[in-house]
């Protein structure tokens, strides 16, 4: 009788504590993205933490706890995103916040996380400025940095006998940031090279045919472009119409990703050096996975914006779990040196500028039916392309580094 009392107890008590972990609070994250203004990205990405969320919690979730993503449209505006950082922390109560697509929005949320003490995951915002000039030791960068996709296409770029330059970039941070990482590390591949002209269109607002008349004025051997989104198609369409592309060869960032390229179609201008994601044609296990998981849920395929926010939860996940705990002190140095999952294989958060590992597929734009693709591509680990620690020491802030 005894034994059975004992035993009826047990099961009890088992009961009890189940009942204890259910009952506990999830585990929040506040996300703020451009989801109206620039939805051919966010909406993928969207989808892609989605799906990231809903299987760690069919896995038992975090720590005992379920995750629960509170989301902000910020329509890219840095105030509109500071409004909703503000309101995710103090009334929300949210552990993390993640996201950010547009360099400034994710500039002012990381300001934010410093002043607040608040752990912050910038998905996409690619300035170096985010880790470095303006870095801090609450923020933390996931895509590669406009430094390290520049050194990408620098390795292809200094292949071309090109050595009049000429660059088109969107006027606001990620723009000059790019442009100047490309210029610094071209020159230092090949000190022949001068760069004879420049526009900078503001963004969403740029006048194609007024750009490129003065682009050509500097008679350039190769361009630097590093528009995107509704400013590329009207670059491409523009160039294509008057037979500048592709006569004149480019080198693009971020054109070869399919959120642009299936708005491109047949324009998609033949032979560009572009980084991106060739998602039909990458055959390993992690990807595999990962694109299989992401049709059946939302019957499409994925795209770079997919990645990106699937692989922004992996890296939250990974930190809680290290940490075991969602206080933000022992998060920091959980995620600093963070090794984590991402459908693009392994990654990591170096300690020194809490920049990630995770890479870019650098390669050739053509066409395939009438449907834009890269070819001759590869995949470049992010780890092969990030400055010496001197160059991020001489950058970064040294209270960002402690």
């Amino acid at each position: 009788m005894k034994s059975w009392l004992l035993g009826v107890c047990a099961v009890a008590m088992g009961a009890t504590s189940a009942l204890s972990v259910q009952a506990q609070a999830p585990i929040r994250i506040g996300e703020i993205n451009s989801y109206s203004a620039i939805p051919q990205f966010t909406i993928p990405y969207k989808q892609g933490w989605q799906l990231a969320v809903e299987e760690i919690n069919a896995s038992g979730g975090l720590l005992g706890r379920k995750v629960e993503v509170i989301a902000r449209d910020d329509a890219g505006k840095p105030e509109d995103a500071l409004r909703h950082a503000i309101e995710l922390t103090s009334q929300e109560k949210v552990d993390v916040l993640a996201g950010g697509f547009l360099s400034n929005v994710g500039l002012a949320l990381a300001d934010h996380a410093l002043r607040t003490k608040r752990l912050f995951v910038a998905s996409e915002p690619l300035t170096d400025a985010i880790v470095w000039d303006k870095g801090n030791r609450y923020t933390f960068r996931l895509r590669a940095s406009t430094y390290m996709q520049a050194a990408m296409l620098v390795e292809e770029a200094a292949k071309l006998p090109a050595k009049r330059w000429a660059t088109l970039a969107p006027n606001y941070e990620y723009g000059q940031s790019a442009v100047a990482s490309f210029k610094e590390l071209l020159k230092a591949k090949r000190p022949d090279v001068e760069f004879v002209g420049e526009q900078w269109p503001a963004l969403g607002k740029i006048d194609a045919g007024s750009s490129l008349s003065a682009l050509m004025q500097s008679k350039p051997d190769a361009i630097f472009n590093v528009t995107f989104g509704a400013d590329l198609a009207k670059l491409v369409r523009e160039g294509n119409q008057r037979g500048i592309f592709p006569k004149v060869p480019v080198v693009s960032m971020l054109s070869g990703e399919p959120e642009y390229l299936e708005v491109l179609k047949d324009e998609t201008p033949k032979g560009w050096i572009v980084t991106g994601y060739p998602w039909d044609q990458i055959d390993t296990k992690e990807h595999g996975s990962f694109a299989a998981n992401y049709y059946k849920k939302f019957k499409e395929n994925p795209k770079l914006g997919s990645v990106v926010g699937y692989a922004t939860m992996q890296a939250i996940f990974a930190g809680i779990k290290k940490a075991g705990s969602t206080d933000n002190e022992k998060l920091i140095v959980a995620m600093r040196g963070l090794k984590f999952s991402t459908p693009f294989g392994p990654a990591e958060f170096r300690a020194i500028d809490q920049q990630s590992t995770m890479g870019a597929y650098v390669g050739k734009l053509d066409l395939r039916g009438n449907q834009g693709t890269m070819t001759q591509w590869r995949y470049a680990d992010g780890k092969n392309y990030q400055p010496t620690d001197a160059y991020v020491k001489a950058r970064r802030p040294a209270a960002a580094q402690q």
